[in-house]
């Protein structure tokens, strides 16, 4: 249940991504409502997930997939640089999440 709200959390702090990208070009009530609606679900999430596994696990998985994530909507969505570098640095933050889920 725990690695749902963790989940749960990253998506929808890649909604508060997008909205904060929107937001800052254009501001909309709707820009608004997915920036912070976002981020505050994502946080409310991450609480939720805190009952289920350690904080420190939590947390850092929540980041790696939320960063993880901003990157990827950033270069597929607002064409931010897809260069070499930016990939390998993309994914030895997934290694990292992928290796303390599967440790924990």
């Amino acid at each position: 249940m725990g690695w749902m709200f963790i989940l749960l959390a990253s998506m929808f702090e890649m909604i508060g991504v997008i909205g904060l990208k929107l937001i800052s070009k254009n501001k909309t009530f709707k820009n608004g409502v997915l920036y912070v609606g976002g981020f505050c679900t994502s946080v409310a999430m991450l609480y939720q997930a805190f009952s289920y596994l350690p904080v420190s696990v939590a947390y850092a998985v929540w980041v790696g997939i939320g960063t993880a994530g901003a990157v990827v909507v950033n270069m597929v969505f607002f064409g931010e640089s897809k260069s070499l570098s930016r990939i390998v640095s993309l994914a030895a933050i997934i290694a990292g999440v992928v290796g303390l889920k599967s440790l924990s």
